[in-house]
């Protein structure tokens, strides 16, 4: 049966705690409740319920004060302790001014009296940036390019420059005009890349050490530049061309190697042959000018004889370049003979050596045996 019915509850309460019929009526005054909250947490705390009414509030205000503090401490404490790891760096400010920088491990700060800026500084970062430049002989490019860097000076990083990676690229801008400016368009779009990415480098480098940025740029990688669309046919136009030049040379090049050695060659031969005569001649001359001193002191010794021997030599020396031969008789007698021994080599040809008349010109023996024979025969027709 209801609590409200006839009959229903002999008590005659609600089931908020009042009596049917009395003062209370409805739900119970929250700060009574609250109240009560209090007092229960006073005693769970050791304030038992001794005091009054107004005791009693003062104490749960001090308690909840307490409590606020206990957590505002327990917040406090969980936000400034902090763990740096291996690859990270702290740096702490007080009260604006650079206290210390920490490294790996477990710290503690003091907040709001002081500040942490906590950054990575061994992982290498990118930033990819392309623009329009104006090379040496006033073409327009885009050039893109990739700068990787990391931070090498946490301290420079987070004080000296407001936006340091900001400043980066600002920084990456200006040396990349800077070279760009300075380089022929076709060394910016072939093989000089690589030098242009080393003097970026270095250039952008000098740059951040001044602005103090505490960034340490690792790598710079230009990219495949190339001309802007509008003017893109007229630029493989003149791409094209450059290699027709480029071809060409490279032919003649070619050429120039295999015409080139050997010319060289053909003057270090006549060089030698020159070098053979002259040795040639002088040996000669040295050998005749031995023989005639040799000849001088026996002509000294035995002067008809060596006269006689010289005007022999010299006969056998002309008459061994001719085919003509001329025999004459005995003393008294006045017959000369004419050999036409040439006519008589021919006729003989296929019984002659084709050697006998080289070896008959350059050879004393070979010019005598042919006349001996002769004159051989001769004799031998006399007799008879």
């Amino acid at each position: 049966m209801a609590w409200n019915e006839p009959g229903g509850n002999s008590n005659n309460q609600d089931p908020w705690g009042g009596r049917k019929g009395g003062d209370r009526k409805g739900p119970p005054d929250l700060d009574e409740a609250f109240r009560k909250l209090q007092e229960s947490l006073g005693g769970l705390f050791g304030g038992g319920n001794k005091r009054g009414a107004d005791s009693g509030g003062n104490g749960g205000g001090m308690l909840l004060l307490g409590v606020g503090l206990l957590v505002g401490a327990v917040l406090w404490l969980v936000s400034a302790v902090y763990t740096v790891d291996a690859q990270e760096q702290a740096v702490i400010l007080r009260l604006g001014k650079y206290q210390t920088t920490e490294g790996n491990g477990l710290h503690i700060y003091f907040p709001p009296f002081e500040k942490k800026y906590q950054e990575n500084v061994t992982r290498e970062r990118s930033y990819t940036q392309q623009g329009q430049m104006l090379t040496q002989d006033e073409n327009i490019v885009e050039v893109p390019l990739t700068v990787q860097y990391k931070i090498s000076n946490l301290e420079d990083f987070v004080l000296k420059v407001a936006n340091p990676e900001i400043s980066l690229q600002q920084a990456t801008e200006s040396a990349l005009r800077h070279v760009v400016g300075s380089t022929a368009m076709d060394q910016v779009l072939t093989e000089g890349r690589v030098l242009m990415a080393s003097e970026i480098k270095e250039r952008l480098q000098r740059y951040l050490d001044s602005y103090k940025t505490g960034i340490t740029v690792t790598q710079v990688n230009v990219q495949s530049a190339a001309a802007p669309r509008e003017v893109q046919e007229a630029f493989d136009d003149v791409i094209r061309a450059r290699e027709d030049e480029q071809r060409e040379k490279n032919q003649a090049e070619t050429y120039a190697n295999g015409v080139v050695p050997e010319a060289r060659g053909q003057a270090q031969r006549i060089l030698e042959d020159a070098n053979g005569y002259r040795e040639e001649v002088v040996s000669r001359a040295k050998g005749e000018a031995d023989r005639f001193t040799k000849l001088v002191t026996e002509y000294r010794k035995a002067p008809e004889i060596t006269r006689q021997r010289l005007y022999l030599d010299t006969l056998q020396e002309v008459f061994s370049n001719t085919s003509k031969v001329l025999v004459t008789g005995d003393k008294g007698q006045n017959n000369l003979l004419y050999l036409p021994l040439d006519k008589m080599i021919e006729g003989r040809g296929a019984n002659v050596s084709p050697a006998l008349p080289a070896a008959n010109a350059g050879s004393d023996s070979g010019a005598r045996m042919p006349v001996e024979a002769t004159a051989r025969d001769l004799r031998s027709r006399e007799g008879r």
